[in-house]
């Protein structure tokens, strides 16, 4: 008669699992500062009027991409090079020019009042745009904001925006918000 070999009992093993898996679960932390943040442009309201409307319109350009990665700011064609200072020219309007966003004077706490823009960046793409393009668009958005948060951070606290302490970066955040709101994908064509 041969000798029978011990087996090993298995049978809690999956219970095993199952109880390490839930373990990480709720031990892992994950950043909470990733993603990028949007905000949509105010919608009118039905009672308004179109002067005011024409007032909102002001207030928001939108970039496409369309499916020749051409990239267009308003309706003019524009470099990618030339994107950044288009944005932040926009957003801050320094001649008060009618045509670009309109200042509205807001009381920040622990600072002052402020003249923040109402201004509003649409990102709107083709389904046939390319994701290095929509990606370089994006960057140089958030860089436009980043650069204008570093100026004011200089001018009003002397150092750079991200060696500032939390307090003082909300105080910047209120005051230079990046309010970039993204459309779904659409069919926006080879415009040339």
């Amino acid at each position: 008669m041969g000798k029978k070999t011990p087996a090993i009992n298995s049978s809690s093993t999956a219970d095993i699992a199952f109880l390490l898996l839930c373990y990480f679960l709720m031990t892992t932390t994950m950043g909470s500062q990733t993603g990028l943040s949007r905000r949509l442009p105010p919608m009118p309201e039905k009672d308004q009027k179109l002067e005011d409307q024409k007032v909102n319109r002001r207030n928001i350009v939108i970039v496409r991409i369309n499916s020749n990665d051409r990239i267009f700011a308003g309706s003019e064609p524009i470099d990618i090079t030339l994107l950044k200072d288009k944005i932040k020219e926009f957003l801050t309007n320094p001649s008060d020019d009618p045509n670009l966003p309109e200042k509205e004077a807001k009381e920040i706490e622990g600072y002052g009042t402020v003249q923040v823009s109402k201004g509003v960046v649409s990102l709107q793409n083709d389904r046939g745009t390319s994701y290095q393009s929509y990606i370089a668009v994006q960057n140089e958005l958030v860089k436009a904001v980043n650069e204008l948060r570093d100026e004011f951070s200089r001018r009003n606290f002397g150092k750079k925006f991200s060696l500032l302490d939390e307090d003082k970066q909300d105080i910047v955040k209120k005051a230079v918000p990046q309010n970039i709101s993204e459309a779904e994908p659409k069919d926006i064509g080879k415009k040339k």
